[in-house]
């Protein structure tokens, strides 16, 4: 393994996952083009309630992607396929929970954020319409995470991007020949995700290097290796629910400075994903070759990928801060026309220079974690870092309002780097005792 090696893994991955954000992005960019920004304050508000229920379960993806490549490193074909099928039965059961749970979920959601009444409006007929593509959603996660672990990078690239330009082209056909605004957006995004659902479905049959038939029932409920699974998915739960919380609160607190500032926030969230998802790649690189290095017992592997994850999401980091800086002005304006939202934005990106800076060790090494499969650190990291977040609202908001937003989703970034890291010396002696690597270096000698 060395730098070319681990590019060729990272750079398709990175493709690949920074499509993730660009449906929300799309959506916000579209209606940010209408000229009334409650179109874009509504899309917002209904992109943040599906963001909270898809991450909540991102751990489908995540997990999922982290099993496949032990699997895939030990050469076992039965968990392969355990590792794509139970994560499956999860996400429709939840899939099917939250259609039936939709009034209360839009309610609750709506009543907590409280936009303005037109925002409220938009974000109401955005969320009826999403609403029935959650258990799509949620398959095409267990879908991409499978692809990912079993290294089959290019064709869970081809699914990303074709998902993605099918969601742009019908945005664009929807909102501005067909004129459906809102309702338009959120069609688009719906049959993108279904249609992507049955392709995955098609490029899984073709390209797995297993043989598709349904493992036996005992093991499939193998108490053993499903309490694994579960301790796992608790504990991204958790993580998820922490991120959510701070994005949740970050929206609200910015709703009640009024529909311009929300919009203008909403425009730099979305290139806050961007960002992130940019990470993500180097994260998944590092989780599939950590999953590879414990299902194959290569600590070589394992300690290569733990450098070469801190010097590319190092020099990622500076790079992607380097670029908003130069073309933060046009980046912005792909989002919105409307002047009063473009003077804003510019006024808060500043914070966005930071946040790759301090966000990218946390992102990248959340890889690491997931690849072997120990997530209580990044549950435990999560908690730490969103307790530094509400001190920091508590301290700074009544003086600082919408920049001590900023600082302290700043800080809560900071925070997942600088706690997540602590765990690492931890993580590597429960995967590699040297104990135990000392034995069997005697007997080989």
């Amino acid at each position: 393994m060395n730098h070319r090696s681990y590019l060729a893994l990272a750079i398709p991955l990175t493709i690949s996952t920074i499509t993730t954000p660009l449906i929300g992005a799309v959506d916000t960019a579209v209606v940010g083009q209408l000229p009334n920004p409650a179109y874009l304050g509504g899309v917002a508000v209904g992109t943040i309630i599906f963001n909270t229920m898809y991450w909540l379960f991102g751990f489908l993806r995540v997990s999922t992607s982290g099993f496949a490549a032990q699997a895939l490193g030990a050469k076992n074909e039965q968990q392969g396929m355990l590792a794509f099928i139970r994560p499956l039965l999860i996400a429709i059961a939840v899939g099917i929970i939250f259609i039936l749970l939709q009034g209360p979920i839009e309610h609750v959601s709506l009543t907590l954020i409280n936009p303005d009444t037109d925002v409220h409006l938009y974000a109401s007929e955005y969320f009826s319409i999403r609403i029935w593509g959650i258990p799509f959603t949620l398959m095409n996660y267990v879908i991409l995470g499978w692809l990912m672990g079993m290294s089959k990078i290019k064709v869970s690239l081809v699914l990303q991007v074709f998902m993605n330009l099918m969601n742009i082209v019908l945005d664009l056909l929807f909102v501005h020949v067909f004129a459906w605004g809102v309702s338009g957006v959120a069609i688009a995004t719906f049959l993108s995700e279904v249609t992507a659902f049955f392709i995955g479905l098609f490029i899984i049959w073709k390209a797995t290097p297993y043989r598709i038939k349904m493992p036996p029932i005992k093991e499939m409920i193998d108490p053993l290796s499903f309490k694994k699974m579960m301790a796992v998915n608790r504990d991204l739960f958790i993580r998820t629910l922490c991120l959510l919380t701070v994005f949740n609160i970050f929206t609200a607190k910015g709703a009640s400075y009024g529909t311009e500032i929300l919009a203008a926030n909403a425009v730099l969230i979305q290139i806050h994903y961007i960002m992130a998802y940019f990470f993500d790649g180097f994260a998944n690189a590092s989780s599939i070759l950590v999953g590879k290095a414990i299902g194959s017992k290569d600590k070589h592997l394992y300690k290569k990928t733990l450098m070469l994850s801190w010097q590319w999401g190092g020099l990622s980091s500076l790079m992607i801060a380097a670029s908003y800086y130069l073309f933060s002005d046009y980046i912005i304006s792909l989002f919105t026309r409307i002047p009063s939202v473009i003077d804003l934005a510019n006024d808060y990106g500043i914070w966005l220079i930071l946040f790759p800076l301090s966000a990218s060790v946390g992102i990248v090494f959340y890889g690491v974690f997931t690849g072997a499969t120990e997530a209580a650190p990044i549950r435990n990291s999560m908690i730490y870092s969103l307790i530094v977040f509400l001190i920091t609202l508590y301290i700074f908001v009544p003086s600082f309002q919408n920049h001590a937003l900023w600082l302290g989703f700043t800080v809560f970034s900071l925070g997942r780097s600088v706690f997540l890291a602590l765990y690492i010396p931890q993580l590597s002696h429960k995967l590699f005792p040297k104990r135990s690597v000392r034995h069997e270096d005697n007997r080989i000698s």
